[in-house]
């Protein structure tokens, strides 16, 4: 019985000292997940080598405009004539 109590009273001291002790190390532990994944996503989407070759050549003060051809939305081929459907009692 005596055993038992030791092993029970060590789990909820264990419990308790880690819950403790990331009550503490969690703003640490936040800052430094912040910064890992800003770093990522600036690695990502803030350092397109094609956007830094067109800055470098572009000159100050020269404006570009840069469009790509869109497609068409609606298609213009005729498919088929229309059908009015009338519902029967």
């Amino acid at each position: 019985m005596n055993s038992f109590l030791e092993t029970i009273l060590t789990i909820l001291l264990v419990y308790y000292g880690l819950k403790i002790l990331f009550k503490f190390l969690k703003p640490y532990l936040l800052k430094y997940m912040v910064k890992k994944a800003t770093k990522g996503f600036g690695n990502a989407f803030g350092r397109n080598p094609f956007q830094e070759e067109k800055a470098r050549k572009s000159e100050e003060g020269k404006i570009t405009i840069d469009q790509q051809k869109r497609s068409p939305k609606t298609s213009k081929k005729k498919v088929g004539e229309y059908i009015d459907f009338e519902e029967l009692d």
